[in-house]
């Protein structure tokens, strides 16, 4: 005889497959408490409370991303030209430019822990610093210095967008909703470049961009219907 009782039995391996894994969002919050304390110890610096007012500077000047460093200018120390295309993701310009990357950081990440688990999405990541760097060397015309994990953000944006375009291909799905976000994030660095007087590094979004696309290609490249269950670190 069936039993009718719902919670008559324990629970069984069928149970769990059809509930939502949950999704860790360790290595974000790390990487947003790493932020975070980098961008503490200057502020503290910046209000007197560590006795070295120009650390701020000098840590820029160290870890930020030079152009001209990739020139004739002299490095501050040997493999600073190449240190700087991952270091400078890490350092914001102010406590405002810290707290909007971090928000949109914790927001985008979770989608891509999702799809790919931890490990991956901390390859994107590294992937899309570097990614943001190279394309803000190849496309910008300006020797000021460049700080800030927006290469990043954009890269994780690049990649849900990418395999937004996959699930949806699979699916026969109408391809618009890919070409309206691409034309928002088009649209916000338009606003964003205005607002800021020409100051936005746009070149470091669209090589972040490019870079989380192809790393979506390479880390996950079979489109999957949305019932598909994510997948388990090793």
């Amino acid at each position: 005889m069936k039993d009718l009782n719902p919670i008559s039995r324990a629970p069984g391996p069928e149970d769990n497959a059809n509930c939502p894994a949950q999704v860790s969002m360790i290595a974000p919050l790390v990487i947003i408490g790493f932020c975070i304390l980098v961008e503490g110890i200057l502020q503290l610096a910046n209000l007197g409370m560590i006795d070295h007012p120009r650390l701020r500077a000098e840590v820029v000047e160290y870890l930020g991303f030079w152009p001209g460093l990739l020139g004739t200018w002299r490095p501050n120390y040997a493999g600073q030209p190449y240190a700087m295309f991952f270091t400078y993701g890490f350092l914001h310009g102010g406590l405002l430019h810290l707290v909007l990357n971090m928000v949109t950081l914790y927001s985008l990440s979770r989608a891509v822990i999702d799809r790919v688990g931890s490990g991956k999405y901390l390859l994107l990541y590294a992937a899309t610093i570097i990614g943001g760097a190279i394309g803000y060397w190849l496309l910008t015309s300006s020797l000021r210095p460049m700080v800030g994990a927006s290469g990043a953000l954009f890269g994780l944006a690049g990649a849900i967008v990418a395999w937004d375009y996959l699930d949806r291909f699979l699916l026969s799905e109408g391809l618009w909703p890919v070409l309206r976000t691409v034309l928002f994030l088009v649209g916000l660095n338009i606003a964003l470049w205005w607002a800021m007087g020409g100051q936005l590094a746009w070149e470091t979004h669209l090589g972040g961009f490019v870079t989380g696309w192809v790393m979506a290609m390479l880390l996950d490249p079979r489109g999957r219907p949305m019932d598909d269950p994510p997948p388990t670190d090793q």
